[in-house]
Parts: C-alpha cells; sequence; structure tokens
C-alpha cells in the first residue's frame, strides 16, 4: 500500500537542489496529478462509501461496542471536513483504514480502493470456512504447498504460504503428508504464510494426530450468535503421521492469521515447538463488504476461541517456544530435530 512519506520524499529532495529543483518539482506534481485522475474520488462516492461503511461496522463488526467507537469516530472527521480534500481513492481509503484501527487496533480491518468497481457486496459474516479463492486459484497456488524437502539427516521441511479452502486440496495435503511420514521430524514453515482457511487449518493438523477427535479451536459469529467448532478429523485420505512425530513451526512478524491459528492451536495442544518470531496478531476473521463502486474492504464478524485457554491472539502474537530472529528459525528448527532423531537418542 503506498504511504503518504514515499508520496513526499522525492519533492523533499528536489527541494533541496536549488536550479533543478524546480523541474523535479513539477515532475512530481505532473506524477502526482496524474495519480490523483487515475484515482479520482468524487465527494458524492466518498459520503456514499462513509455512510455504507458506518452501517456494515454497527451491524456486523464483532465488537458491537467497538463498532460504535469506530463509526463515531468516523462521523466526527467526515463533520470536520477532514475526507473532503482527499481526491485521491487509494489515500482516502487508506485514510479510512488507518482511522478505523486506531480505534480498534484489528489488524484484520482493511479498506480499499479499486480503480474497477468493486465486486458484489458480501454482507455480514463469511460463510464458516469459505475460501476467497476459486479451486482455479487454489491449483495455481498449490494450494498454499509451496515447497517440500528431505532435509538431512531425515527431516521433512514443508513451506506452506496459505491456508486454501480444503474443498479441492485435499489430495495435495494428502500427497504432502504422504512424503513427511517417513521422516523423523516434520518442520512446517509458515514465515511468509498471511493466512487462509481455518477447514484447511483443521485438515493439516489432523494428520498431526491420531485417529481419537482432538478439539483444535472454536469461532465465534456475531451473526447468528453462534459459534462454530473445529475438530480433527479421524478419516483422512493417506498416511496420517500421528500423535508422536516431533513436529517444529516456524513463524515470523508475516505469520498472520490462519497462520496463526495453527500455530496457537498446536502450541495450546503441546504438539509443536513454535520456532521464530512473534507473530501479527490477528485472530478475527470476517469476510468482504462493498461501501461504493469503487471502496471495498474486510471487516471482522467473529473471533476465535481456544478451547484450552478460552482467549486467542488478538494483539498480542502467538510466542514462539524458542525466540529467534525469523531468518535463523529453520537452522534452529533442524538443530533441535536433529538432537531429538532416533539416532541421536
Amino acid at each position: 500500500m503506498t504511504t503518504f512519506s514515499r508520496r513526499v520524499a522525492p519533492l523533499i529532495l528536489a527541494l533541496c537542489c536549488n536550479v533543478p529543483a524546480l523541474a523535479a518539482t513539477e515532475t512530481v506534481a505532473a506524477a502526482t496529478a496524474s495519480t490523483v485522475s487515475a484515482n479520482a474520488i468524487s465527494a458524492a462516492e466518498r459520503n456514499e462509501a462513509i455512510d455504507t461503511l458506518v452501517t456494515d461496522l454497527t451491524g456486523n463488526y464483532v465488537f458491537p461496542d467497538v463498532a460504535e467507537k469506530m463509526a463515531a469516530s468516523i462521523r466526527a472527521r467526515q463533520q470536520r471536513g477532514e475526507y473532503d480534500q482527499v481526491a485521491d481513492g487509494k489515500a482516502f481509503a487508506q485514510l479510512l483504514e488507518q482511522h478505523l484501527r486506531e480505534i480498534s487496533h484489528d489488524k484484520h480491518i482493511q479498506i480499499r480502493y479499486t480503480p474497477a468497481p468493486e465486486a458484489a457486496a458480501r454482507r455480514g459474516s463469511a460463510a464458516p470456512g469459505a475460501s476467497q479463492a476459486s479451486n482455479a486459484f487454489g491449483r495455481r497456488v498449490n494450494f498454499g504447498f509451496e515447497k517440500f524437502e528431505r532435509l538431512e539427516p531425515n527431516i521433512a521441511y514443508l513451506e506452506l504460504r496459505g491456508f486454501v479452502d480444503p474443498s479441492g486440496g485435499a489430495e495435495t495435503v494428502a500427497a504432502a503428508m504422504g512424503m513427511a511420514a517417513n521422516a523423523d521430524a516434520l518442520i512446517i514453515d509458515l514465515r511468509r504464510n498471511g493466512g487462509g482457511s481455518p477447514r484447511m487449518v483443521a485438515l493439516i493438523s489432523s494428520y498431526l494426530f491420531d485417529l481419537e477427535r482432538v478439539h483444535l479451536n472454536d469461532l465465534y459469529w456475531r451473526d447468528g450468535n453462534r459459534t462454530e467448532q473445529f475438530w480433527t478429523n479421524p478419516d483422512v485420505a493417506g498416511q496420517r503421521l500421528g500423535s508422536k512425530k516431533p513436529v517444529y513451526i516456524l513463524t515470523s512478524k508475516a505469520t498472520f492469521s490462519a497462520a496463526e491459528e495453527f500455530s496457537y492451536n498446536l502450541k495450546q495442544l503441546k504438539r509443536a515447538v513454535i520456532v521464530g518470531e512473534v507473530t501479527g496478531g490477528g485472530a478475527n476473521p470476517g469476510g468482504g463488504f462493498k461501501f461504493s463502486e469503487h471502496v471495498g474492504g474486510f471487516i471482522p464478524t467473529g473471533r476465535a476461541i481456544n478451547p484450552i485457554t478460552h482467549t486467542n491472539w488478538e494483539g498480542t502474537g502467538v510466542q514462539p517456544d524458542v525466540v529467534v530472529p525469523a531468518d535463523q528459525a529453520l537452522q534452529t528448527a533442524l538443530s533441535l530435530a536433529t538432537a531429538a532423531a532416533p539416532a541421536n537418542q
């Protein structure tokens, strides 16, 4: 997302350069005007987006009291004219997002502007576990399974970039878990994983336990005031690793949402050792909303409730068992796995 500092920096540099400054300033001004023209948003659409956003927040955001505070803050800023001169749609969306997060501190809240019209609105909570990616997209990204390697002495390494909805990816999960089953330990790399489907979290987790069902997580949804439970599935395709094989999960500051759930669940169940950095701190799932023709976003409509801690990682992130910089996490986990391997016991 473009920041104000990136726009201002070239102008500041130009002002320090005497004669060439005028030409440089004119170039920056032309570029800025061009950007605004390409992403221009009218006063009418700004007001429409704010009106719809306020309605959707108060009707759907998981914490109604916080929703009211966000709505009141946005209305007050609107009445003071703070958005009146923001002619660039992307800057307008960024400003709204910033103001909402200042109240809620919720990193899942997102506001975006797209030059092409926004897709049809999806109101209320997203269908539980529904992926925002089609099966076609899932296939293009191999359902989040980025890399599999066998590391010496006999350690399986799996990089997951996302938890894509398992409706089309169950065979990919079974294939990857089958390759990992003969290893002495499994390292799962979530350092570049921004989240996804809780159903994929449950499916992959199922391979890491035995046949007895294990309660992983709950999601509370404001819509219907209901709670959805997630358990391991004793009936999965292929070969499971079971509950005894050591598992190490690599995390970074970029590990977020469903990737945090996966880490948090297994940490609380004492099924995995978390190695790396404290994660991003986003535990409130939700769905996409359309606020105007070009402005849309993501509103959290639910929250995670762990059955062991009865809370979640919102705002705090998942705390690693072994804290190391993200770029050292793999080597650290490999050393731990190697030391614990049967030949070294």
